[in-house]
């Protein structure tokens, strides 16, 4: 603090956290550079946040960690770098009437707050936290390369990529690249800290935007220089290995492998030109995920029963359906994950291998020399599979193969892109198959979507508005002995009341009657029906069990069930 350490004391002993004879005998081990504050931290009698709490409550302000805070790139550029480490102040978020939300670390300097308010020229609304908060809130958002690193380092516990430790310094003759190879290690372990599945690195007009996808919400980090654009793509392009940086006409792809500590990581690189430079986005592909048991998925003990039912059948298919990132890949990686016994022999046919997994055959397409899907399920079939799984059936060689397979034995697993379990029918037939294969060869049909998961370290019981009870059209008597709970926000889910995502489901399985539907070819709605006469629950009627049971939240099942709302 850089205040009057006196007045300080005073308010200390005033709120009972330490005793003057306490504050007498801290005097006697003063030393230069070593205040009475320092040395009754030092002894453990209070902690600097309880200075920082006390300070902040005779200032009339609110204390934050801004550790549990994650500030957007447009906020943070309110202050510049210079004026945020000269005032010891970071902006943290806007109000709703246009002013500014900004954290201090002395309260008690009013040069500062009126040279704040005078800077942003707005209402300005201070909060206060810990000097070390401070220092790493300032380090994260507007400190140089080299502070990240030597952060970045403790945090990581070592970094390589590829397999090879970084060199932070740069190699032998490229030393000026040193400071690009620390921002671009930083942002990877910044994403990675921050559970982060997607990188976005954007060329706009005027600025380099990066952005992170956190449990499938886009969030704006602190923005590099414009300046630093080409530099920071073709760092990442090398990092491949197999990316050219000369070719900046057309897309590209590569992977990059990162060793975080003992955690491995996998990078799916994608480039494509726009009008304002190469716009890369960066897929992590976190190998835990492969470990996800059903329940982990988001599966109810019904569904989940239901559903370990049908991995058991000896033949048939089995079709995930949803839209571009609703999980189905992870679904599909359960599945195995589940099945993948040694007396079973599992091949996949992927576009592109996204994770590798210990005791499964993967296939890589790769149309350039004739490796498509029909020609890899054509060959998989003569390696005596039990089980096969198809990333994704597009066209209508690719589901004819699949059907025959299914037809003589096989267990196949595969996705399709529809809005709900019953269309997956129609789409086979669109594509092409003729519906008395579909009928015999289709087990059952599962249609997902993530919802955001409530974070379980700062969850609290609300009750549901009128507005979301009449949206998901839920019975009053389902309120009864229901614990709605939403996040408040903490530094574990980074202030957003979330953390992590499962998945809501609806099981469409095929009986006789569903046979004989398909094959006289009964339209979407029909088999809807039906299926609702067999008692399958819609996304929407899976999410409103799950937001009853508190895992989730009213606001997330709406939005990803917008569809189901009839």
């Amino acid at each position: 603090m850089a205040a009057n350490d006196d007045y300080i004391l005073e308010i200390l002993i005033e709120n009972s956290l330490v005793s003057k004879e306490q504050v007498d005998d801290a005097r006697s081990e003063v030393k230069p550079g070593k205040g009475v504050l320092h040395v009754l931290i030092e002894q453990g009698l209070i902690t600097q946040e309880d200075v920082s709490r006390a300070v902040a409550s005779n200032a009339a302000m609110d204390f934050v960690s801004l550790d549990g805070i994650i500030v957007t790139g447009d906020v943070l550029a309110l202050i510049s770098a210079e004026a945020a480490r000269r005032y010891r102040a970071v902006p943290v978020a806007l109000t709703e009437l246009g002013g500014v939300v900004v954290a201090v670390d002395d309260p008690l300097n009013f040069d500062t707050l009126d040279g704040i308010q005078a800077l942003l020229g707005r209402e300005v609304e201070f909060l206060c936290t810990t000097p070390d908060s401070m220092k790493a809130a300032l380090m994260k958002y507007y400190g140089t390369a080299e502070d990240a690193v030597a952060s970045m380092e403790n945090i990581a516990g070592g970094i390589q990529i590829g397999g090879q430790a970084v060199d932070v310094g740069g190699v032998a003759g490229e030393t000026g690249d040193a400071p690009i190879i620390k921002l671009v290690t930083m942002m990877l372990v910044e994403a990675y800290n921050s559970r982060t599945s997607d990188i976005h690195v954007e060329p706009l007009e005027k600025r380099l935007r990066i952005r992170f996808r956190i449990d499938g919400v886009l969030h704006e980090m602190q923005n590099p220089p414009k300046k630093l654009q080409a530099a920071i793509v073709s760092r990442l392009k090398i990092m491949t290995g197999t990316m050219s940086i000369a070719e900046k006409r057309l897309p590209q792809d590569g992977r990059i492998q990162v060793k975080l500590g003992k955690k491995s990581l996998d990078l799916r690189v994608s480039t494509i030109p726009t009008a304002h430079g190469e716009s890369v986005v960066m897929r992590i592909l976190d190998k835990s995920s492969l470990s996800l048991g059903l329940p982990q998925l988001g599966f109810l003990s019904d569904d989940q029963e239901t559903f370990e039912r049908l991995l058991r059948l000896p033949d048939g298919i089995l079709l995930v359906t949803g839209p571009t990132g609703s999980g189905k890949t992870t679904t599909l990686y359960a599945c195995l994950n589940y099945i993948n016994k040694p007396d079973k022999k599992l091949i996949t046919v992927e576009d592109p291998v996204e994770y590798q997994m210990s005791g499964i055959n993967q296939v890589q397409v790769n149309a350039e020399v004739g490796m498509t899907f029909p020609a890899a399920l054509r060959a998989m079939l003569r390696q005596a599979p039990n089980i096969i799984m198809i990333g994704e059936i597009r066209d209508p060689e690719t589901a004819n193969i699949a059907i025959n397979a299914a037809l003589t034995g096989h267990l196949v697993f595969s996705t399709l892109h529809t809005n709900d379990a019953p269309s997956a029918v129609a789409r086979l037939v669109d594509i092409g198959v003729q519906p008395f294969l579909v009928s015999s060869a289709v087990r059952a049909m599962l249609a997902q979507r993530l919802v955001r998961k409530v974070c379980p370290n700062c969850k609290a019981p609300v009750e549901l508005t009128d507005a979301e009870v009449k949206s998901l059209g839920i019975d009053p008597t389902q309120l009864v002995g229901a614990t709605v709970q939403q996040g408040v926000g903490c530094e574990k889910c980074k202030g957003l009341g979330a953390k992590g995502r499962m998945g809501i489901f609806e099981i469409f399985e095929v009986d006789d009657e569903v046979r004989h539907m398909i094959n006289t070819r009964a339209t979407t709605v029909d088999l809807r029906k039906r299926a609702r006469e067999m008692g399958m629950r819609t996304l929407r009627e899976d999410g409103i069990r799950k937001v009853l049971s508190g895992m989730t939240t009213a606001e997330e099942v709406i939005s990803a069930t917008m569809s189901d709302a009839s």
